[in-house]
């Protein structure tokens, strides 16, 4: 995966749920649109979802812990943790005001920060709130 689009790759986030249906088997529950873009970005999650993932985890939710979830997706679909410096990414998350969901913010808040990049996400919040999502 990751195309190019000029000079610059093509790059998309995934929202901690697209990660879970992926990691798990159930690709099934994307969208067309959703698989299309998968196809075509260079894949990045947020630093703040290995979080979700790992409570997740520890909750009894996810069978597997946040680590070995994104080892296996950075196999199987060249998925990566973002780089971007959280103090740039808090900047961001500060202006999204639409929801008291720190994690929703700073996923949000880190695909603003990347040029606001795609976002893929189920999550109907988002999707009404941030004008890039992919669903």
């Amino acid at each position: 995966m990751g195309s190019k689009m000029g000079n610059q790759a093509l790059i998309s986030y995934l929202d901690t749920n697209v990660a879970i249906f992926l990691h798990s088997g159930d690709a099934g529950r994307l969208t067309p649109r959703a698989i299309s873009q998968l196809e075509r970005s260079g894949l990045l999650v947020s630093a703040i979802v290995m979080l979700e993932l790992e409570m997740l985890y520890e909750k009894g939710v996810l069978r597997y812990p946040a680590a070995q979830i994104l080892a296996d997706l950075s196999q199987q679909i060249a998925l990566s943790v973002c780089q971007l410096p959280m103090a740039v990414v808090m900047g961001y998350a500060l202006r999204v005001k639409w929801t008291r969901d720190p994690g929703d913010r700073v996923i949000v808040a880190n695909a603003m920060a990347n040029n606001d990049a795609p976002l893929i996400t189920s999550d109907r919040r988002i999707q009404a709130e941030y004008p890039n999502v992919i669903w």
